[in-house]
């Protein structure tokens, strides 16, 4: 289910550093490539002792230790992790485990991503072990991953929200009171890459409208959509008695809606317009309407009510539209998310699956307004990735599933918060240990000595001795630096007597 609304880090190259783990990552420079950029960055350099013989340049390419754009990490201790030791594991390896039989029955190639395939290791120990007791729950984690705390570059905190699945009232006919369509994906809706009949089309990315064979023009937007222009051509899943009950749904990804004669139809996400998804609730911050420390899911639906015209305006300027496909759940059942499983109500996030590895377990920690809008409860909670949404980006981003219901949907409706978060990662890509083993940088010598001894990349020079030397991987002293131009001489303007003005009587237009 995916709901609507989803470079530099330094690496300490010091041994000290290095060994006590306490190394800050980033995704655009990371070991290596910092070390090959410091050193091209500065054209000079200390004299070799004769008995050492000057490095190779450039530095030889070695695969970085773990890679996530945008982001910095730092390794911990898991007695640092603020806490861990008061978390129910046992409930987060059920639902890992959930994920794993999606991992496991993958076959094709490890994703390009940071985790890779690297989570089918702890993913085929657990599928052995059918564990019920915590404390080994516990251990399972701590034996096969190590935590590493993440943000994005620059921050020192994450940030959640909450979804939950709207149960909505609803009649299979159109009535005067149900008159509002809910509508599964049109037949001429088009993704390139995609066949038009592939299950849950991207989230992300252009949508076409299909004329004929080969015309592409952009898909209907939202006021389209609700005047009409796919009406009456049999799209139509059910009908509900209010716009902002569909509004929801959408923002949701996934809704339960019950009939008259007591029978239900559930709903996931299956395609989308095409448009980006503009948050309402921004909009009446924007505007002055709402003040940000009030807002919250409810605060948008009292108003919506008491603003019927204002209501469809706001509506209009989220362009984007879901359209839904009817899955076979029982009401027992959680929401499906897109990792094709059924979600865990406290336990499943969704995350940028730009970014992630779905399974990928989390340790989101801080405080949440659980019990009221003014609550600061203690949240520590091992959570794991089986979903994703347009609005959720960014490395430490999560939106955190509550269930189905009215009450889910006021929990997770008042969730906007700044939280810690701890990845875990597979021991396979432990980056402390793998880290260690980039080369660290020459040291920088002084301003004194690089005067003295001038050198350059060989690779970078283009002169006869410069080739010449290339093949040797020796470095070549360059000329000095080119002199600035003379400042301009400061000249006096010379003197010119005023001439008198003649006046002259204005040509008419």
């Amino acid at each position: 289910m995916a709901p609507e609304a989803r470079t530099k880090v330094l690496l300490k190259n010091s041994a000290t550093a290095l060994c006590a783990c306490a190394v800050v990552l980033s995704s655009f420079s990371l070991g290596a490539e910092a070390a090959r950029r410091h050193h091209r960055s500065h054209h000079h350099h200390a004299p070799q002792s004769p008995a050492v013989p000057p490095r190779a340049l450039p530095y030889p390419q070695l695969l970085l230790p773990f890679e996530i754009p945008g982001a910095q990490y730092l390794p911990l201790a898991w007695a640092d992790v603020k806490g861990w030791g008061d978390d129910n594991h046992l409930a987060a390896y059920k639902t890992f485990r959930l994920s794993c039989r999606s991992i496991n029955a993958q076959n094709g190639a490890a994703e390009p991503k940071a985790l890779g395939a690297s989570l089918s290791e702890p993913c085929r120990a657990a599928k052995t072990l059918d564990l019920t007791d915590d404390a080994k729950a516990k251990s399972f984690f701590e034996e096969n991953f190590a935590p590493l705390r993440i943000s994005r570059l620059g921050e020192p905190d994450g940030f959640v929200t909450g979804y939950y699945e709207p149960v909505l009232e609803g009649s299979r006919t159109q009535t005067d009171v149900y008159n509002v369509p809910v509508y599964r994906r049109p037949s001429n809706l088009f993704v390139r890459g995609y066949r038009q009949d592939s299950v849950s089309l991207p989230n992300k990315g252009p949508v076409y409208r299909k004329i004929g064979r080969r015309k592409l023009v952009p898909y209907y937007d939202r006021g389209e959509i609700e005047d009409g222009k796919i009406a009456g051509r049999g799209l139509e899943i059910a009908w509900l008695k209010d716009p902002t009950d569909l509004l929801f749904a959408q923002i949701q990804g996934s809704a339960r809606i019950k009939f008259d004669d007591g029978g239900t139809v559930r709903l996931n996400y299956d395609a989308y317009n095409g448009y980006p998804y503009t948050a309402v609730g921004r909009i009446l911050i924007e505007r002055g309407i709402i003040p940000k420390e009030e807002m919250s899911m409810q605060k948008i639906r009292e108003w919506m009510a008491q603003n019927p015209d204002g209501a469809k305006e706001l509506r209009r300027q989220n362009r984007a539209y879901i359209f839904f496909r009817e899955v076979n759940l029982s009401d027992k059942d959680e929401a499906v998310g897109a990792q094709g499983i059924p979600l865990t109500a406290g336990r499943s996030i969704a995350v940028d699956k730009s970014l992630h590895v779905y399974g990928t377990p989390f340790f989101i920690e801080g405080e949440l307004p659980i019990e009221s809008e003014r609550a600061k409860t203690p949240f520590h909670r091992l959570m794991i990735a089986q979903d994703t949404g347009s609005a959720i980006i960014g490395p430490a981003r999560a939106d955190l599933f509550f269930g189905a219901g009215q009450e889910a949907g006021r929990i997770s409706g008042r969730l906007r918060h700044p939280m810690h978060f701890v990845m875990l990662v597979p021991k396979s890509l432990d980056p402390g240990p793998r880290a260690a083993k980039l080369p660290i940088p020459d040291p920088r010598p002084s301003e004194k000595i690089a005067k003295l001894f001038p050198q350059t990349d060989p690779a970078k020079t283009g002169t006869p001795a410069a080739a010449a030397a290339q093949g040797k991987n020796e470095t070549v002293a360059i000329a000095g630096p080119v002199p600035l131009p003379v400042p301009r001489p400061a000249i006096d303007p010379a003197f010119e007597p005023r001439r008198p003005v003649k006046n002259r009587p204005h040509r008419q237009q």
